[in-house]
């Protein structure tokens, strides 16, 4: 009965609320594009319902989708547990819905640790495998931006880009010195927040229970995770380098998707220079309030790609690169995710039913 407790990211209200603002966003960011950059300009491709494209689409979202669950099942075999690849494949796309309909990504691991925890991975294995595989995506996204944005032709002459590269730079050199710091010299951060934690109470910003309960879960977690990133470390080298080959392979197919939309179109498309832009984008989303990135997506992706498109096909690009890396995961994960429900609900029946049954039998 524990497990029924644990649904993901709350409440149906709290869900469908957020669901709301996810299209609510969206459309403004679309909206924007629209009207700022495609000078009101909006024409639908046929060229889009080529079969040749078609294909091409359908056989990049397989490696997409594919990728994404080898990702994270490859590291949970580097910790040690096998969970049935179907399970992996539900779980990439309620994994779709969660991570994009709460606030910077958050539900996504949510989700995926309450679904791993009903098919038998334990809380601290389950929590160490999509931190982990979220921290591989974040280590490539975060060390390739820095070159993007120092050098990517395409983001030269911004005024903006110019500005803050370098503050961006140290930024990221520091987000993944944070990361190394918790891995390998846990100490030192568990030490740093417990003076940080002691000084709240001395300040009577957080009463004795609560820097308690704080310090205890702050090292517990710590510990947790550094202990988990160092069993996988130490676990089958082919099940690292798999997970980290994959984690490449989905990062590369996401990045796809507007070059094969802007081939089809008939432009020349510099590869290396959508997939640069791609990097930088899904970079600013990390750090986007909105649910899943929802209009910051769609307005920095105009932003970068006004100089790569006429404004007719702009606004078409982007609803459509949205579509098939977002949209849709995002539709089959909800089916997934109330079959999974329905499916929980109907064992908790099952299961008091036998208990009321056990309990009339007079022997």
């Amino acid at each position: 009965m524990a497990e029924s407790r644990q649904q993901p990211e709350g409440s149906g209200w709290r869900l469908a609320g957020f669901t709301l603002l996810f299209l609510l966003f969206s459309i403004a960011g679309t909206w924007t594009i629209y009207s700022q950059f495609a000078e009101r300009n909006f024409q639908f491709d046929e060229r889009l319902l080529n079969p040749w494209f078609l294909v091409g689409a359908l056989l990049l979202l397989l490696v997409y989708w594919l990728s994404d669950g080898l990702r994270l099942y490859y590291t949970l075999r580097a910790l040690g547990h096998t969970i049935p690849f179907r399970h992996m494949v539900r779980l990439v796309f309620i994994n779709i819905f969660f991570s994009n309909v709460t606030p910077m990504a958050t539900g996504g691991g949510v989700a995926q640790i309450w679904y791993l925890r009903r098919h038998g991975v334990r809380l601290g294995t389950a929590t160490a495998a999509t931190t982990i595989r979220t921290v591989l995506a974040i280590a490539f996204i975060f060390t390739v931006t820095p070159a993007c944005l120092l050098w990517l032709d395409a983001l030269q002459g911004r005024a903006i880009i110019g500005r803050v590269s370098e503050l961006l730079a140290v930024f990221i050199a520091l987000y993944l010195g944070f990361f190394a710091v918790v891995l390998w010299r846990t100490r030192w951060l568990i030490l740093l927040l417990t003076q940080v934690l002691q000084g709240l109470r001395r300040a009577h910003l957080i009463g004795p229970r609560r820097h308690k309960r704080w310090q205890f879960h702050m090292k517990r977690e710590m510990t947790r995770f550094s202990r988990a990133f160092k069993v996988y470390l130490r676990g089958p080298r082919h099940y690292i380098a798999l997970s980290v080959l994959f984690t490449l392979t989905f990062l590369i197919s996401l990045f796809s998707f507007p070059a094969l939309l802007m081939l089809t179109l008939g432009y020349d498309v510099d590869y290396l220079t959508v997939l640069g832009l791609l990097f930088v984008t899904t970079f600013v989303m990390y750090f986007a309030p909105t649910p899943g990135a929802s209009g910051i997506s769609e307005g920095v992706f105009g932003t970068f790609f006004r100089t790569l498109l006429s404004p007719g096909h702009l606004v078409l690009v982007t609803i459509a690169w949205r579509f098939l890396t977002i949209y849709l995961g995002m539709i089959i994960g909800l089916i997934l995710m109330q079959v999974e429900l329905s499916a929980g609900r109907r064992q908790r029946r099952e299961a008091d039913a036998a208990l009321t049954r056990t309990g009339d039998d007079p022997t």
